[in-house]
C-alpha cells in the first residue's frame, strides 16, 4: 500500500504540474487528484498482482531450470 501513495502522489504532482503549471490552486487539485488516483489504482493492483506474481514465478522457474541444466 505505501508503494501505491508514493506512485500515485508523485505521477499526480508531476502531470498536475506539467499539464497545468504550479498555480496557487496547485496543491488542492493535486490532492484531490491524489486521492482519486489512490483509490483507483489500489483495488486494480490488488486484483492484477496476483496474476502479475504468478506470470513472473513461471518465467523464474523456467529460466531457473533451463540455467540449471546446462
Amino acid at each position: 500500500m505505501l508503494m501505491g501513495i508514493i506512485t500515485t502522489g508523485i505521477v499526480s504532482f508531476t502531470l498536475i504540474g506539467v499539464n497545468r503549471g504550479y498555480d496557487p490552486g496547485f496543491a488542492s487539485i493535486w490532492m484531490k487528484s491524489w486521492v482519486i488516483s489512490y483509490l483507483i489504482v489500489i483495488p486494480i493492483i490488488l486484483l492484477v498482482s496476483p496474476s502479475i506474481q504468478r506470470v513472473a514465478s513461471y518465467l523464474c522457474k523456467e529460466r531457473t531450470y533451463a540455467t540449471q541444466n546446462e
